[in-house]
């Protein structure tokens, strides 16, 4: 009889040989068109022909956050809790962070299957991510959590795991650097080899695709090294699971500017300073990626502002796709109702929402044009498995939307 773990409502099959899912941060498909178009990702043709391979649905908002708990919880953001990096706190009309293991809810794969007795391993880029990815997993039981971003600081204690950078054979990685990925999978590859647990997970950072477009050389070489890496870890006998956390699109204007609407100063002007507040949920430490300037946010309103107002007066703004209630919202996109605004707004392709503009530190996007995302545009993401599909979850793609979180479903239940 197989033996299931029941996690979040969902019962998955225990691992017959290693799963590793990798979310490829910024992993617009527009990457692997081009690369695979040019012949230059062997191995991921190789599972695409051999394997499984669609487009998935991401959570909104095509952040790295929701995504990345959505993915690890197999659930949707309604569900986890996590709708992004920040949320307003109405009480004392603070932003709160949402980056916190306290603040999701539920239980991570991760979690739950060291719980039923497997070894488990997550190694993240950004920091950021760590703690919301181990919650609940005690290292002391030989489980392994750490980001690249502080690879130079792990210990025992807090993450399983000591003495990284000697372990992995390479240097500390710059924060805004392609190697701060890299770094991700040569760890994943060497703990897969030395101690194989039945769960891995490995989340890049997507710095490569704020910063160069799939033509530029620099983006080709990342997707080769990342080509590269997956092929050593297939060899290794495992079930490989491949998606990413959003896509990423050009938002600049033709003169190479960040073409940007400054909501706040609009709503500022149109309704009075203090009767709204603008909340970007993209806004985090790495500003030279994005100047915390994506294509959803989020607008609170006190008691003067109607929602209708506000709605009609954002929506005929130009560049806005959609501006929604929250009941709409949450419909919509799967979101956590008590962490949701009274208006979401959603940008088009090749524009950003910001706040004040005062308040967003673009220096660190000079000499580049602003890639970003968080829209629908960037919500349909690569899901691919390096082995087929069983015939049971064959039959299922006839009538199943696949959503970017089910991918652990597939590698456990799934494939062949």
């Amino acid at each position: 009889m197989t033996r299931c773990v029941n996690i979040n409502g969902n019962s998955y099959q225990w691992p017959k040989r290693p799963v590793v899912v990798v979310c490829i941060d910024g992993g617009d498909p527009e990457y692997l068109s081009q690369f695979l178009a040019e012949g230059l990702l062997p191995n991921i043709q190789r599972f695409i022909c051999e394997g499984f391979s669609t487009l998935a649905m991401g959570s909104m908002p095509s952040f790295t956050c929701p995504n990345n708990m959505s993915i690890i919880t197999g659930t949707p953001s309604a569900q986890h809790g996590i709708s992004g990096n920040f949320y307003l706190d109405t009480k004392t009309w603070e932003p709160v962070v949402m980056t916190g293991p306290e603040l999701l809810r539920g239980e991570t794969l991760l979690a739950g299957f060291a719980a039923a007795g497997a070894k488990v391993v997550s190694i993240t880029a950004k920091d950021k991510l760590r703690k919301q990815l181990g919650k609940g997993l005690d290292v002391s039981q030989g489980h392994v959590s750490f980001s690249s971003e502080y690879a130079d600081r792990c210990t025992v204690q807090e993450n399983g795991i000591e003495a990284v950078l000697e372990f992995v054979g390479m240097a500390q990685p710059s924060m805004y650097s392609m190697e701060l990925s890299l770094f991700v999978l040569e760890a994943g590859i060497k703990l897969l080899r030395e101690r194989r647990p039945e769960l891995m997970y490995l989340s890049l950072t997507d710095f490569v695709q704020h910063k160069w477009k799939p033509q530029d050389a620099e983006a080709r070489y990342f997707y080769q090294q990342l080509d590269e890496a997956f092929g050593r870890l297939a060899q290794e006998d495992i079930v490989l699971g491949l998606t990413a956390d959003h896509g990423m699109s050009d938002k600049s204007d033709a003169a190479g500017e960040p073409n940007v609407i400054w909501l706040q100063d609009i709503l500022d002007a149109e309704f009075g300073v203090g009767e709204t507040t603008v909340i970007c949920p993209i806004t985090d430490a790495f500003v030279a990626h994005h100047g915390a300037l994506g294509s959803f946010v989020r607008v609170w309103k006190k008691e003067q502002v109607s929602v209708s107002a506000l709605i009609e007066r954002i929506a005929a703004l130009e560049g806005v796709d959609l501006a929604l209630t929250k009941a709409a919202a949450c419909r919509l996109f799967e979101l956590p109702e008590d962490r949701e605004a009274d208006v979401v707004v959603v940008a088009q392709k090749n524009v950003v929402i910001g706040g004040s503009v005062q308040r967003h530190d673009l220096s660190g996007l000079k000499g580049h044009r602003l890639r970003s995302h968080g829209g629908l545009s960037e919500a349909k993401v690569p899901f691919i498995l390096n082995r087929p599909l069983n015939p049971e979850y064959k039959q299922q793609l006839a009538h199943r939307e696949i959503k970017s979180y089910h991918l652990f479903e597939f590698a456990l239940n799934g494939v062949v």
